[in-house]
């Protein structure tokens, strides 16, 4: 589900012991194949229950919990064919490894479709068939995703298995990725401020450290912008739960298994041996704090050599005080003060170390950044100069192109 690397996915599909036969779906060549996951479903092989479970769980566990069954729709494939109005091309969301996911209209109790326009929107992820990883990243989606309830991860509402078809059916994001919000050269889309970036960068911190220091110790893998999606409040959410997998037990201190993830986030560790920690996760966090100071991506081959790994150019910056400022994101100056920015480079520079056991717990991260975001001294704004000299403000909806920090910008960027 992404820009993944490694050979093709082989580990065991992960469950939380409990194993049922798949209720038959109209339509479904399968209804005698054992899963390993399951759904609430009532006789007649179709969900029934309200959409406000997962609401009544996150106001009565803010912190999250481990449901003890899951609780998805099994939706047919002609209930999301109506939804997404057969797929048309005008309700593509996005497109990504796993297929294509495409805008969708259910009825907010039923979960039946709905006109346009009209009910719940929902995002529909459809599987590609051609893809090589798709049938186990669906199935881990949903043994994850339909068992762990928190604020901070995405809701997964249901699923589609019939014949070939594999779907999943999501709450709605309206602000997509982190990013789109970071990279994506868009006049409509305001600069995330200082502000905004601490509250996404907690938000996401909260979540992944839930998924750390829940029974099952989960390890999510994939930490990177695009699968931290943004409610209309800019509230982070994680999503993607095709890579993650369940952590080591007993005395072990990592799990062994096939090298998967995305490049320029993925722990050193874990891509010269296979071994998983835990605090692999907290190095993909680092990365992404990263990204977010500088506004920069993790990997870019349009930057000149020795700059296209992000991590590998700008770590040692990190820890030089007078060069900070340098390698910040323009289109957040003026808006924290010099001790915030200092705790954060501290914080991603932990996060970011080469042996896992240096690095902090995402209990740890989290602590921290809230203590960074109750820094609430700020330097003096002041406006900041365009690549052709112009003073503009950090709300410009003028096209934006980062200053590479520390050398002169080449031409052909």
């Amino acid at each position: 589900m992404g820009n993944c690397f490694g050979s093709p996915f082989q580990d065991a599909i992960p469950s939380f012991s409990f194993t049922t036969t798949n209720t038959h779906t109209p339509g479904s060549s399968n209804s005698n194949t054992t899963m390993d996951f399951s759904a609430t479903s009532s006789s007649a092989g179709k969900s029934q229950f309200s959409a406000a479970v997962s609401e009544v769980n996150e106001e009565t566990n803010p912190n999250g919990q481990i449901l003890e069954a899951p609780n998805l729709k099994e939706f047919t494939f002609a209930d999301l064919k109506s939804a997404t109005k057969n797929f048309r091309p005008d309700t593509l969301l996005g497109e990504g490894g796993f297929g294509k996911v495409y805008k969708g209209w259910i009825d907010e109790k039923t979960f039946a479709p709905s006109k346009s326009g009209i009910g719940m929107v929902v995002a529909v992820k459809k599987l590609n068939p051609e893809s090589v990883q798709g049938f186990q990243e669906w199935q881990s989606e949903v043994n994850f995703l339909g068992r762990l309830s928190h604020p901070n991860l995405v809701k997964l509402l249901g699923y589609c298995w019939e014949d070939k078809e594999l779907l999943l059916v999501y709450e709605f994001m309206q602000r997509g990725s982190l990013e789109n919000h970071l990279f994506r050269r868009n006049p409509a889309i305001e600069p995330l401020s200082w502000d905004l970036r601490l509250k996404i960068a907690i938000g996401a911190a909260r979540g992944l450290a839930f998924l750390h220091t829940s029974d099952k110790k989960v390890i999510y893998r994939d930490f990177k912008a695009s699968n931290i999606l943004l409610d209309g409040n800019y509230n982070a959410k994680i999503s993607d739960f095709g890579l993650a997998k369940l952590g080591p037990s007993g005395g072990d201190t990592h799990v062994t298994t096939r090298i998967m993830g995305t490049y320029g986030y993925a722990a050193p560790e874990y891509v010269a041996t296979g071994h998983l920690y835990v605090k692999s996760d907290v190095y993909g966090f680092g990365v992404v704090l990263l990204e977010m100071l500088t506004g920069l991506r993790a990997l870019d081959t349009k930057r000149p050599s020795g700059q296209q790994n992000l991590v590998d150019w700008l770590k040692p910056i990190l820890s030089q005080r007078r060069k900070l400022k340098d390698i910040m994101d323009v289109r957040i100056e003026g808006q924290y003060s010099s001790k915030a920015m200092l705790q954060a480079a501290q914080l991603t520079l932990k996060c970011l170390e080469s042996d896992p056991r240096s690095r902090p717990s995402m209990k740890e991260v989290l602590e921290a950044l809230e203590q960074i975001d109750a820094i609430k001294e700020k330097r003096k704004p002041r406006g900041t100069k365009s690549i052709s000299g112009s003073s503009h403000s950090s709300t410009s909806r003028k096209p934006y192109r980062h200053r590479y920090p520390l050398h002169s910008r080449p031409q052909d960027a």
